[in-house]
């Protein structure tokens, strides 16, 4: 099976060689080393410089690129918006996503796929930093912000940079099964489905992607005053909107409901206060608004699939 990446100037490192050793790996588990063959391909010819600096030695252009590609990855890139609107890498995408088993993209390549108009209508993820951008220069694409990947038919996307792994195991899993990619988890200590998603990593992240002033001010408050009943009403008096319209902004510009980004919030806060301190859970949901520990509860296995207790004893430091 050979899998090619797509890389180019500028590319994040581990956005191209992650998924790689994944499958490199998987590979040597499965006892077969032929199993996959790799190939980089670039725009240009000659050597390319990542973004951290590191030179690359890509095997192939767009245009010698191989005919027999099984599974094709865009791998995303801090500086992804000086290739986005490249005709020729247009083309070349539009040729192989006719003919390949899987079309995948890491972290921000997704937006390589969605200018060449392959994402219309599809269920896809991205860095969370690019999503409200995916989601407002596409209206057409279903964009999930909170997924560390999603499946949509041979379509296949990944949350930032080192969720490539995770989609790269996924794939494995679909390939050799369970077992072998439960092998790679273990040998690269990775979880074989990680607990939670996007919403890893952070309200006060998401905070800033709204553009409106007073979108943003209610937001930060919302951060400071969990402890606080945070109703919608309440929350759109604050900003000065009526309720309906206040809930129609804030979804627009935060791509979740007011309800939702408090309930984010406020998982967000526990789960630092039970990595951080011994707070007995009770306590923890006080302190971070949730009516009571059953409360918490429930919004921690929505949010993250997983209990306070179990998530203070897997990831709580010594």
């Amino acid at each position: 099976m050979k899998i090619a990446v797509l890389a180019f100037p500028q590319v994040q490192m581990l956005d191209l060689v992650g998924p790689i050793d994944v499958f490199a790996e998987a590979a040597r588990q499965a006892g077969n080393p032929d199993a996959y063959e790799f190939e980089i391909v670039s725009p240009v010819s000659g050597p390319l410089t990542a973004s951290n600096g590191m030179r690359i030695t890509p095997d192939t252009t767009l245009d010698t690129s191989s005919p027999d590609i099984d599974t094709l990855l865009i791998a995303g890139s801090p500086e992804v918006r000086l290739i986005e609107q490249d005709p020729a890498i247009r083309a070349w995408l539009h040729r192989y996503a006719r003919s390949v088993r899987r079309l995948g993209s890491v972290c921000s390549g997704a937006l390589l796929l969605a200018n060449a108009g392959l994402l219309e209508g599809k269920r896809v993820t991205t860095h969370w930093n690019s999503t409200a951008r995916l989601a407002g220069q596409f209206p057409g694409v279903r964009v999930e912000p909170d997924q560390i990947y999603v499946k949509d038919g041979n379509l296949y996307t990944s949350a930032g940079v080192t969720a490539g792994l995770d989609l790269a195991l996924a794939m494995v899993e679909e390939d050799f099964g369970r077992a072998i990619a439960l092998k790679v988890a273990r040998e690269f200590v990775m979880f074989l489905k990680r607990p939670g998603g996007q919403s890893q990593f952070s309200a006060h992240l998401a905070a800033q992607v709204a553009q409106k002033g007073g979108i943003r001010d209610v937001q930060n408050w919302i951060l400071e005053n969990l402890n606080q009943p945070l109703t919608v009403d309440g929350l759109a008096a604050r900003a000065g909107m009526s309720t309906r319209n206040f809930a129609r902004i804030f979804k627009r510009e935060s791509l979740v409901t007011p309800a939702e980004f408090v309930e984010s919030s406020r998982v967000e806060a526990a789960r630092r206060l039970l990595e951080e301190t011994r707070n007995p859970l009770k306590r923890v949901a006080s302190l971070t608004g949730f009516s009571d520990p059953n409360g918490m509860r429930r919004a921690f296995l929505r949010q993250l699939n997983v209990s306070p207790a179990d998530y203070r004893a897997r990831f709580r430091g010594a």
